[in-house]
């Protein structure tokens, strides 16, 4: 009996080891008077609570459920993706943003640029690196420095670039960038699902992460959903924008904000779930487009298209009038140019 409690204990101490590595902590309450904590050994024959303990020490495990302070997440602005995650996304962690084909290369680094501004908009401005191979950055290119001003409010000399060779130097050089307070956050781009990013590697870059107080953003493109130490993982595509607002209503066939379609992959305190959200640059914050909003649908070509030669067996209809006013002197819609017309045209061109 006492061997089996005391391997129990054993496993329990391992198990809360690996939850302190992985940022999985049970929530931390106020236990009633006589329990005993997780961490401490507890002799199973023993009646009593050491006097050695106090209240604040204890703990009470709770499945399903984790507890930290507001300031620990980083709010979206998006009211049904920020509660979907109990509060937002994890400053201190490393946090996953999957696309699925490398077409989604610009959503997912536009949704990062965005995380990036919300943390230097409430923070002090440090610079930012991101880091990647010499494949996704000759596949999916770099951001462009004019926009990262003008949508995001990032000055071109914050954002840092680091390019390595081989997914080996890149996982060394985010490891060490992790650990770095100097740094407002580290983005780590991936493209395909390599054997090298497994979980060891996650859970290094996440201990560091935690340890440094600062947020890692792992960036998966065109990849498959492969187990990681991420406690959240967003799944990331463009969605259809909105037309822009103006004072009159919606302006018909014009762009509006930048619109992401995010869906929660993992997660450790919330359920699958999908949100549409919109990127508002001058706000600096996302904001939730509801079901019943319209959406921008693809404006048709107002001008149309030029009918195929008559000269063929199956002459195209006339195409219709493609100016506002008629040209002096053109022929109309259907003539066919004089004989002399067309024998110039077929005059070889002689040089001299």
């Amino acid at each position: 009996m006492a061997t089996s409690a005391v391997a129990r204990e054993t496993v329990f101490a391992l198990r809360r080891q690996i939850a302190k590595i992985e940022g999985t902590l049970p929530e931390r309450l106020q236990a009633p008077a006589g329990a005993a904590p997780v961490d401490a050994p507890r002799d199973p024959t023993a009646d009593v609570t050491p006097k050695s303990i106090t209240p604040k020490n204890l703990t009470i495990v709770r499945r399903g459920l984790a507890v930290a302070p507001p300031d620990a997440f980083l709010r979206t602005g998006a009211e049904g993706l920020d509660t979907a995650l109990s509060g937002g996304l994890p400053k201190a962690a490393l946090s996953e943003i999957h696309g699925a084909a490398t077409r989604d290369a610009g959503a997912v680094a536009g949704f990062a640029l965005s995380l990036v501004s919300l943390i230097l908009k409430q923070g002090p401005r440090l610079p930012v690196l991101w880091i990647g191979t010499a494949e996704i950055f000759r596949e999916a290119g770099f951001p462009y420095a004019t926009g990262l001003h003008r949508l995001f409010g990032i000055e071109p000399e914050q954002l840092l670039f680091s390019e390595a060779p081989r997914l080996l130097d890149a996982l060394w050089t985010a490891e060490e960038a992790a650990r770095m307070t100097a740094l407002a956050a580290v983005i780590l781009e991936i493209r395909g699902s390599p054997q090298r990013l497994d979980l060891t590697a996650t859970r290094r870059l996440h201990a560091r992460a935690q340890s440094a107080g600062r947020p890692v953003f792992l960036l998966r493109q065109a990849g498959e959903p492969e187990p990681t130490a991420a406690p959240v993982r967003l799944v990331l595509s463009a969605a259809p924008s909105a037309p822009r607002q103006t004072i009159a209503g919606p302006l018909a066939g014009s762009i509006g904000r930048p619109a992401f379609t995010v869906s929660i992959g993992k997660s450790r305190t919330a359920l699958p779930g999908q949100f549409t959200l919109e990127w508002n640059p001058d706000e600096r914050s996302f904001e939730e487009r509801r079901a019943g909003e319209r959406r921008q649908e693809p404006a048709a070509n107002p001008v149309p298209v030029v009918s195929a030669s008559r000269r063929g067996k199956d002459p195209a209809p006339a195409s219709g009038a493609v100016l506002a006013f008629a040209a002096v002197g053109s022929p109309a819609a259907g003539d066919q140019p004089s004989p002399g017309e067309r024998a110039a045209h077929r005059r070889p061109r002689r040089a001299g």
